[in-house]
């Protein structure tokens, strides 16, 4: 019987993809050499952070490297060939919504490894009544608001790719109407007096 080869490092590595800061994202602020300017910073609900020497500064959209940039570019009045790092702490703004026939329907973090799969998994995958080849993920793209029907059974099979997830895009999984009415035949059927049937597809 054949083995499953062993993946080669670059496998183990899912491909870069840009995370950007928004509201109530918490971000580390490093300065090199300047401690009183090294600090962690919650980024306000407009999307707006505040320094020393700074001040306010939008950082919403933006990725870590643009904010260390812009706040170098700020701080080089006040200090001599100003170095700063930063990085992303805590990410709230940085999510997907599953709703719908899930088990746990809910906002989920977004990584550059979330796919559809994986995100109906965080939501404790379908429910009782959930319809695996009635999946919409809803995204909007250069402010239209476009939609993918999907089918996770066929993504299973390998038919087709299993599609990345990215942040704010909305995924509902479809209810199977039939299932959840022989479901609800089941509950009155002990009233019943004389047998039911019921065709389903």
């Amino acid at each position: 019987m054949e083995r499953l080869p062993a993946p080669t490092r670059p496998d183990l590595v899912a491909a870069d993809r840009a995370s950007f800061i928004g509201p109530l994202d918490t971000i580390g602020v490093d300065v090199f050499n300047v401690p009183d300017l090294t600090r962690e910073l919650r980024v306000d609900a407009s999307g707006r952070i505040s320094m020393p020497l700074i001040g306010e500064m939008d950082v919403r959209g933006k990725t870590a490297n643009e904010v260390a940039a812009m706040i170098e570019a700020q701080l080089d009045r006040y200090v001599r060939n100003p170095q700063v790092t930063v990085n992303v702490r805590n990410s709230v703004s940085q999510v997907v919504t599953v709703d719908g026939s899930v088990n746990e329907p809910g906002l989920y973090p977004v990584t550059n490894q979330t796919t559809l799969v994986r995100a109906v998994a965080s939501a404790k995958g379908l429910s009782e009544f959930g319809r695996s080849e009635d999946v919409v993920i809803l995204r909007t793209v250069n402010n239209r608001r476009i939609a993918g029907l999907y089918n996770l059974d066929a993504i299973r099979r390998g038919t087709y790719e299993d599609p990345p997830i990215f942040a704010n895009d909305l995924v509902i999984v479809g209810d199977s109407k039939e299932r959840r009415m022989f479901q609800d035949f089941l509950a009155i059927a002990p009233l019943l007096s004389a047998p039911l049937i019921v065709a389903l597809q």
